[in-house]
């Protein structure tokens, strides 16, 4: 749990944040609050994040995803089985005028 919890103000129970939920998307959304851990039964149930740092997020999860493919392939590459620009032009661009 360390990883969700940096400060104890960014835990909030189940029954508060359902009192004061418009509190709480108002501290989200000004930038006061990066994020809210609901606890429910003190677990943690649910992570509250501004739409901006879910978007970063999503963003670095797919640039870490398409280096990973990229690693992959330069590491399985055959030079053997390369061709050339000049034939993927040749291949590719009758198929455009079809």
């Amino acid at each position: 749990m360390a990883a969700l919890l940096e400060r104890k103000d960014q835990s909030i129970s189940i029954t508060d944040f359902i009192r004061t939920a418009k509190k709480a998307f108002d501290a989200l959304t000004s930038g006061n609050q990066d994020r809210y851990v609901v606890m429910k039964n003190n677990t943690p149930s649910a992570v509250v994040l501004p739409v901006e740092i879910f978007e970063a997020m999503q963003n670095e999860l797919e640039d870490l995803r398409l280096q990973a493919i990229a690693v992959e392939r330069v590491a399985s590459f055959e030079p053997t089985k390369a061709i050339s620009h000049t034939d993927m032009v040749a291949r590719y661009s009758d198929q455009d005028e079809d």
